[in-house]
């Protein structure tokens, strides 16, 4: 997209996209807990429909100009690794509980990278990041309260292949031609990951349906949407914004889910969030 948006414009978009980042939790897990789609199918049927939706608008955007950049099968395998491991933990936890685990996740690894790389962290943010941790802890401490530990931990691991592709994807070309090459390349391990769970595989309308929302609306045009509002976020303000993201898919699942409101998650989400604020806020004043 080409030239400035007009504030307002920048902000409904900004708010779709997060609207749907967080509509990818509700989906996934309304569809795995209220309908019969196994998470195999969900994962696949997502990949599949969110990369022709991507190919699709990544097309129309580059009929004219030259390519910038395509996927690569390392990132297509973190996408995948993502996606496949976001599906299987859904089936287990709830809305808000998985976006908190998979965003502490990401942010977590994303940070991890940089301390690796020598990045040198203030004390605040190293307070900011023992404190997100530590809601993470929360969540993952066993009791009748915290989350299933096999679907935490795939969670988790979801969370941290989506930290790697983001990691990747800095200065890999147009984000959006970009995201579309590896989600065409994810499409084959997740036929190959329906092949494997065949035996398991079953589905309804309405769970397919669901499936199809994520992959189309919430995946390849919230993506697609993100990216092009992208170019005029700061980088502290668009990792701001997408601490909303967690909250949202708890709110949604709360109030269109009917998911409990426990002590456990709300001290959680807001040592995460505070947290990950906390590290953003701290390495702005630095620099």
């Amino acid at each position: 997209m080409t030239g400035k948006l007009p504030a307002m414009r920048l902000a409904l978009l900004t708010f779709l996209a997060l609207l749907a980042f967080a509509g990818n939790s509700l989906l996934c897990r309304v569809a795995l807990a209220h309908t019969t789609i196994d998470a195999a199918s969900f994962t696949t049927v997502r990949l599949v429909s969110g990369a022709l939706v991507l190919w699709l608008l990544a097309r129309l955007h580059y009929a004219k100009t030259a390519a910038v950049g395509q996927g690569n099968w390392l990132s297509a395998l973190a996408l995948f690794a993502y996606a496949a491991g976001f599906s299987f933990a859904y089936t287990q936890l709830d809305t808000g509980m998985g976006a908190l685990i998979l965003f502490g996740a990401v942010q977590a690894t994303m940070i991890g990278y940089g301390i690796w790389r020598g990045e040198r962290l203030t004390l605040w943010q190293w307070l900011g990041l023992g404190l997100a941790l530590s809601g993470l802890a929360v969540l993952l401490w066993p009791g009748d309260a915290g989350a299933s530990l096999p679907a935490a931990l795939l969670m988790l691991a979801a969370g941290m292949a989506w930290g790697l592709y983001s990691l990747r994807g800095k200065g890999a070309g147009h984000p959006l031609q970009v995201t579309a090459g590896n989600f065409v390349l994810a499409v084959p391990m997740a036929l190959l990951l329906s092949l494997v769970f065949f035996a398991n595989a079953r589905f309804d309308v309405i769970g397919l349906s669901y499936a199809l929302l994520s992959g189309i609306l919430t995946s390849g045009v919230g993506y697609a949407i993100w990216y092009s509002v992208l170019p005029q976020l700061t980088a502290s303000s668009a990792a701001t914004l997408q601490l909303s993201v967690p909250l949202l898919a708890a709110v949604a699942g709360i109030l269109l889910l009917q998911e409990p409101v426990t002590v456990r998650l709300v001290l959680a989400a807001l040592a995460i969030c505070c947290g990950i604020t906390l590290v953003i806020f701290a390495k702005g004043r630095a620099t």
